[in-house]
């Protein structure tokens, strides 16, 4: 079994920190935990075949209120991890035999993302030759040939003796030949200006696919999406292959001509091999807002909404604890995917899940509230500082937006206070404040003159602080 190898797999726990470190701030514990996850998934490949299948995945459950953080650790991981990586949340699920999706789609998604990853990096393996090919496609259409009559003709006698009918046919050969060496200098001389970009503007018709619109899936029967069939897969092979002839430039021809020769060129049954392996080896599934799906007191009576969130977690449990689903590129084995649960468990409790469930999520971390310090660091140090994106956003304007260290601490104090009057929605409160606070040079900026823009402490004051001391309205407006 050969998976290959990804970005992640030779960083080390301490390594994958400081790679999170660069886009979220505090969280050290939430960090530390998917950091050991993810070198694990790397540590059990190493470990001998006998054992490796014994060796099951130790899921994660965060808890913390919203904006501190888990959605975004889960976003870089993805990126870290280069393995297959789904995020979902637990709320669009509901129990079989109740409107909605079920539980299993969460792997034919998981596995639908494997075989476009690996496919995009099989079609960048062959762009050289597929380059190729579609640079010789495209002088065909600009310089057609010229079939030539020793082409086609399927024998060719030598002559016995020379005469006048032969003088003939060496005179057409010469000609012929003649013909075939100026094709043959203006095809390299057009080969040089497609090259060289000169006729990239000039116009050029090719055929192309034509997109095939899945009407006849709306007319299949209930069950098959759940199954993984796609009816316009199924036709596909029956029903012949539709083209259009458009007309487009030559640099999008090219373009166009390029993708369709590196799709003949992978071969899409080992594509799918190494997508079923990857999803299977290393896998990883987020699985946001689990506590929506947990019942505030189990102690109660089961009724209303709390039969499907119950059945919900019982149809998560064979996904999690390993199962196979049927997907259309084949059997997934799910016993090895690692799977971090995120929940703000206002109202439940990690306890209140049902107590299979919570078997299979061993790792507990809690991730803690946002303090004024988290958002002056927040504000500055990462490398998508949302200070940085609104100097970014202004300098497109020729303007240039600058904040002073006292103006940072106060936004910082104002989002702690807001928090601390309203609901606690952690970091996201900062948005909110940034787009109050500089709504009006946002606005102005097109039309202004003025090309530099300082805030300040006082500057943050006048715009706050009547908001902030009148708690009805921070609770609307912040």
């Amino acid at each position: 079994m050969s998976v290959r190898k990804s970005g992640a797999s030779e960083l080390t726990p301490k390594q994958i920190v400081e790679q999170l470190n660069r886009f979220v701030i505090g969280q050290d514990d939430a960090k530390r935990a998917v950091a050991i996850a993810l070198r694990n998934r790397w540590r059990r490949l190493q470990v001998p075949e006998d054992l490796r299948e014994e060796i099951v995945p130790n899921n994660i459950i965060l808890i913390g209120p919203t904006g501190v953080g888990k959605t975004e650790i889960s976003r870089r991981l993805a990126l870290l991890a280069k393995a297959p990586f789904l995020k979902i949340e637990a709320s669009k699920f509901t129990e079989v035999g109740y409107v909605g999706r079920d539980v299993e789609s969460i792997i034919r998604d998981l596995t639908d993302l494997a075989v476009d990853m690996v496919k995009s990096e099989f079609l960048a393996d062959v762009q050289e030759s597929a380059a190729r090919h579609a640079e010789e496609r495209l002088l065909d259409l600009l310089l057609p040939r010229r079939p030539s009559v020793a082409a086609q003709s399927p024998f060719s006698v030598e002559p016995v003796a020379v005469t006048g009918e032969d003088v003939v046919a060496v005179d057409q050969q010469q000609k012929e030949q003649q013909q075939e060496d100026s094709w043959e200098r203006t095809r390299d001389k057009l080969r040089s200006q497609l090259v060289a970009g000169t006729l990239d503007d000039r116009e050029v018709e090719i055929d192309m696919p034509a997109d095939q619109h899945p009407m006849v899936s709306v007319l299949g029967p209930v069950g098959l999406e759940e199954m993984g069939v796609n009816l316009s897969d199924l036709f596909s092979n029956i029903m012949p292959q539709k083209s259009k002839r458009r007309r487009v430039q030559v640099s999008e021809a090219l373009k166009l001509l390029q993708q369709e020769e590196a799709s003949k060129l992978i071969d899409m049954d080992k594509v799918i091999t190494e997508a079923l392996t990857r999803v299977q080896q290393n896998g990883i599934v987020f699985l946001d807002e689990l506590d929506k799906v947990a019942a505030a007191d189990r102690g109660s009576e089961y009724g209303g909404p709390d039969v499907s969130r119950e059945g919900v977690q019982r149809d998560l449990l064979p996904i999690v604890e390993g199962s196979t689903v049927t997907t259309k590129y084949g059997m997934v084995k799910t016993d090895h995917i690692l799977f971090i649960a995120a929940g703000a468990f206002h109202v439940a409790k990690p306890s209140d899940l049902i107590p299979e469930l919570q078997g299979r999520f061993p790792i507990r971390v809690e991730l803690k509230s946002l303090t004024t310090e988290d958002f002056v660091r927040i504000l500055t140090e990462p490398e998508n500082a949302l200070i940085k994106q609104y100097t970014a956003l202004l300098a497109t304007e020729g303007v240039t937006l600058t904040f002073k260290k006292n103006a940072i601490n106060e936004i910082a104090g104002a989002a702690s206070l807001a928090n601390e009057q309203a609901e606690d929605i952690g970091a996201r409160r900062l948005h909110t404040i940034l787009t109050l606070l500089l709504e009006s040079i946002l606005f102005e900026v097109p039309e202004s003159r003025q090309k530099e823009y300082v805030i300040d402490q006082q500057n943050v004051r006048e715009r706050l602080d009547d908001i902030i001391a009148d708690e009805d309205l921070s609770r609307y407006i912040l």
